[in-house]
This record gives C-alpha cells, structure tokens and sequence, in this order.
C-alpha cells in the first residue's frame, strides 16, 4: 500500500509536469497556471516561481549539470531557467503550436522538444540553434525518451504508434504497434532493455523496443494513462491516470502492488532520489508525496 506523507499546495490549476534537481535537494512543477514552482520537497517549502510563459507549462527538465532548467508550454515556446536566481536565460522559438514534452541527451549537449504539431525538434539549447527537425508521426507527439545509451530517441503520440529514432540522422529506425489509442507517456527501464508505455487505451505496455516486441500488457486502470515513471532499481512501474489513481506494478508479472487515490486525475508522476517517495501532481494543482512501504 502507499502511505500520503505530505501534500503540497500553491498552483491554481493542473499540475502537468514534475521533475527533481540532479542533486536530489529540490523538485520543481510545472502547472497550467503558466508558472514552475522550486520546492525543497523534503520540507514541502516553496523555494521560488519561475513566471514568463503566457500559457500552459506543459514539460520541465533539468540540464545534466543541474544548473539550468528548460520548460516547455502551450504557448508555443521553450524556455531555459537559471532556476536558482529565477532568471530567464533564453527562450527557444520554432514551434507551431504546443510543447509536450522535453528531454536532454545524456551528454547534455543537446535538447529534444517533442510538439503538437507532429514533429520533433532538436535544439543547441545553449545557442537557441535548431540542429534539425525529425519529421513521421501523423498526430501530436506526446512523450520522448532516450536510451541509456543516448544513441537512440524514442517517441510516443496520438497516432498510437512509437517510433524508434537514430536523432543525430533523423532517421525512422523502427514503428511499434501495439497501442488502439493515444500513446501518452514513455519510460526506459534502467537497465535499457525496455520501454513501457501509458496509453489513452487504459493499458500499460511492456516493450522489447529494439524488436518492436510487445513483452507485456499491464492492465487495471479504467482510463487514460498519463504518467509513467520506473523505480530506480528497475523492479516496479508507476503509472498515474485519469481515473484519479497511482499504481505501482511488478511489472514482470503484471501484478498491482499498491494503488493510491487522488482527488482529481493524475497528470505526471517520478520517483524522488531517497528512491522511496513517489510524487504524482494532479488536475487539481495539488503535488502528493507518497512513501512505498514494502517495495
């Protein structure tokens, strides 16, 4: 089962994104208000808001080096945050219509924005330079990862599929089917063997990504999926959906170990870096800390 430990409180609306600094000191938000919220999460205190985008915040990452967070929005833009002195630093313009999702290449050189107008971007975050955009989804983009080894990137969208891309070529390398309705969140697995996806289906699914073979459906949730985060040695799943829950899955077995209940749906969850602690932001602005017992 999992115990609430704290809730945290602050955002007007929808909590859409979360995200922990590399140092493990503080976690930041990114909300529908249009604001990101810096909080030291093992006091629950606000440590500042970061104001500037002029719509929805929809993706938040940390730089490799923890100096620098990047946020992506409704508003058409990607904005990168000396997040410690609540400076905006520079603003990534290119993009037709909303940012999704945002994820650094292990080596921290580069930025992949993922949009709602089909198509992926890569970016010299550090310039503002466009390095190249990745066009062959057929819908809004909703989810990207990296493989552990940076070679590869790994897309999910409203068209159902994911898509396996070399992003230094912007070559399609392969499309997984699988998934009858939107992709919404993706996640390797540590060790990288994996990638398991939350979908618009209901299900969760357990992805060979390297085949395009479909390992395993986990399925429990009655609507959308939205979240997914593995836990950091690899062994539980945590999805957050729609239906207002958070479930932590034994993934290799399909099994349920603990389901939490939320006020309203579940938009983001991660894992904190005392590896016990899950965080899930909701549609109603509220951030839950949640302690595994057991797991």
């Amino acid at each position: 089962t999992g115990i609430e430990v704290r809730t945290i409180t602050g955002h007007t609306s929808s909590v859409n994104a979360i995200a922990f600094s590399p140092d493990g000191k503080y976690l930041v938000s990114g909300s529908r208000d249009c604001t990101l919220k810096v909080w030291d999460w093992q006091t629950g205190e606000k440590v500042c808001t970061l104001t500037g985008h002029s719509d929805s915040v929809k993706a938040i990452a940390f730089s490799v080096d923890g100096k620098y967070l990047v946020s992506g929005s409704c508003d058409w833009t990607v904005k990168v945050w000396d997040w410690q002195t609540g400076e905006k630093v520079r603003t990534l313009t290119g993009h037709t219509s909303s940012v999704n999702a945002i994820v650094f290449s292990p080596d921290g050189k580069y930025l992949v924005s993922a949009f709602r107008d089909w198509t992926l971007k890569v970016w010299n975050w550090q310039t503002g330079v466009e390095v190249r955009t990745i066009i062959g989804h057929s819908y809004s983009i909703n989810a990207i990862a990296f493989s552990v080894d940076g070679k590869y990137l790994v897309s999910g969208s409203r068209d159902t599929t994911l898509k396996v891309w070399d992003w230094q070529t912007g070559i399609e390398v392969r499309t997984i089917t699988g998934h009858t309705s939107s992709v919404n969140a993706i996640a390797f697995s540590p060790d990288g063997k994996y990638v398991i996806s939350g979908s618009d289906d209901n299900t969760v699914k357990v992805w060979d990504w390297q085949t395009g073979v479909e390992v395993r459906t986990l399925i429990g949730h009655t609507s959308s999926i939205n979240a997914i985060a593995f836990s950091v040695d690899g062994k539980y799943v945590i999805s957050g959906s729609y239906d207002c829950t958070l479930k932590v899955w034994d993934w290799q077995t399909g099994e349920v170990i603990a389901t939490f209940t939320g006020d309203s749906r579940i938009y983001c969850c991660a894992v904190a870096p005392d590896r016990l602690t899950i965080v899930a932001g909701e549609a109603s602005g509220r951030v839950h800390f949640l302690q595994l017992e057991g797991a």
